[in-house]
Order: C-alpha cells, then sequence, then structure tokens
C-alpha cells in the first residue's frame, strides 16, 4: 500500500527539488543571507519536503558555495490569509551533502 502524498502534520518524503522549489528558495534567500550575514553565490535547491499546516511548511536543502549545504524551512500560508510573503521560518547551516532533511 502505497503512502498518502501529503499526510498532515507529518513530513512527506524527500523529492527531487523542482523549478517551482528553486523559486521558493530563490524567493527566501534573502532573508537567510539577512540571518547568516552570508552572500550566496551559488543557492541551488537539491531536495525538499513538505508537512502541511494551516499553510505549508517547505524542507528543502539548498546546495551554496564551496560545495556546502543549508537546510531551510520556508512557510507559506493558505490563499486567502492576506498573508502572500514566504517566511523563513527557521534554518540549519555547516550541513552536508548526505544530512537528511528532518524537522526543526
Amino acid at each position: 500500500m502505497e503512502e498518502p502524498e501529503r499526510i498532515v502534520g507529518g513530513l512527506s518524503k524527500a523529492k527531487p527539488a523542482t523549478p517551482e522549489i528553486q523559486e521558493i528558495a530563490d524567493k527566501i534567500k534573502p532573508q537567510l543571507e539577512e540571518k547568516t550575514n552570508e552572500s550566496y553565490q551559488e543557492f541551488t535547491a537539491i531536495e525538499y519536503k513538505t508537512q502541511v499546516v494551516a499553510g505549508t511548511n517547505y524542507f528543502i536543502k539548498i546546495r551554496v558555495d564551496n560545495d556546502g549545504y543549508v537546510h531551510v524551512r520556508v512557510f507559506e500560508p493558505l490563499p486567502g490569509r492576506n498573508e502572500d510573503a514566504l517566511q523563513l521560518s527557521g534554518y540549519q547551516t555547516g550541513k552536508s551533502k548526505d544530512d537528511e532533511l528532518s524537522y526543526f
């Protein structure tokens, strides 16, 4: 029996990043750079997981300069909540290519 694509409250399985996920990563890049006081030349979304809450949390693994990785959590509110902006709600730096995306 195949697992449902989205489990409310639970994390989905990791999936390869899509152009839409790269677009989300690009939109929150300035927020991450401000919080980490870094400027990333490379910022490539590699994979992601989702969590359905009162909107969607995206957990995205991003390759950055010098083959480093960061994990970000981005919150996208439900449509019609007068909150269009994607919010960087968490991040982890110093990750490696093999580190699994998990809830943080």
